[in-house]
């Protein structure tokens, strides 16, 4: 079942219209949710947005409905499930567990979003990128990692994770960290950047000072998880060098 909202958003002539669309990865119902920019004719590029380890909830639908201001197609996808979100990390950390621990399931169900997002009749399928937040970060990585066809790739605030030996990475990838992320060791930025060297991937690695964990998010405090918090610049300076990088990609 699909259910069509029209929203109203930033701009003069900008009709941005959201779809919350139910999809299957084998037995499993997700529930994604599209957004695109109406007054905008015939197909432009796509973004895929994976969500943080929370769940598919307003976050990656409101990171949606900007890059439809931006003139793209977006589709935030569902890893757990349909009503599978939560606000309790030891939740949280179960169920994104299961994505670590199996790399094969997390590219499985992130391709499945991914295809929804390419049978758009307004995706140019030759044109599209994923982006992903802390968790959803990771998984957009291993999209990168694993020859899924697509452009390019950015991670905000994501753990990082080595390729797979032999991998080739086609995609070009952003990585927008926080230079004060208590997550993410020294020693794993460390092995990130000497396994993408090695690999020939087109990388890009940006990390802001001062920030630390889910620094995109204003609603991260809220956690109350040491070493997770909101931070402004960080926030704003990821989203331009992300629109840098979609120029460049598209």
């Amino acid at each position: 079942m699909i259910v069509l909202t029209l929203l109203a958003a930033p701009g003069a002539r900008a009709e941005i219209r959201t779809e919350t669309v139910d999809y299957q990865d084998g037995d499993t119902t997700l529930q994604g949710f599209l957004a695109w920019d109406d007054a905008i004719e015939g197909p432009r590029p796509g973004v895929l947005v994976i969500h943080e380890w929370w769940g598919h909830n307003d976050y990656a639908r409101g990171r949606a409905r900007d890059l439809a201001t931006l003139g793209y197609v977006a589709f935030a996808l569902d890893m757990y499930g349909k009503d599978k979100v939560t606000t309790d990390p030891a939740k949280a950390r179960e169920w994104a567990g299961a994505f670590y621990r199996d790399p094969a399931l997390a590219l499985r169900r992130a391709r499945s979003g991914l295809d929804v997002l390419m049978k758009h009749a307004l995706t140019d399928r030759k044109r599209v990128a994923a982006i992903g937040y802390c968790f959803g970060g990771t998984m957009v990585l291993n999209l990168a990692y694993r020859g899924t066809d697509i452009a390019g790739v950015v991670s905000f605030h994501g753990g990082l994770i080595d390729p797979p030996d032999g991998a080739k990475i086609r995609a070009k990838i952003l990585v927008c960290h926080g230079a004060d992320d208590p997550m993410v060791p020294e020693a794993k930025v460390s092995s990130f950047q000497k396994a993408m060297r090695s690999a020939g991937a087109d990388w890009q690695f940006i990390a802001y000072g001062g920030a630390v964990h889910a620094f995109t998010n204003p609603a991260a405090d809220r956690a109350g998880i040491p070493g997770v918090a909101y931070n402004e610049a960080a926030a704003r300076r990821s989203w331009e060098h992300m629109k840098v990088f979609f120029r460049e990609l598209f």
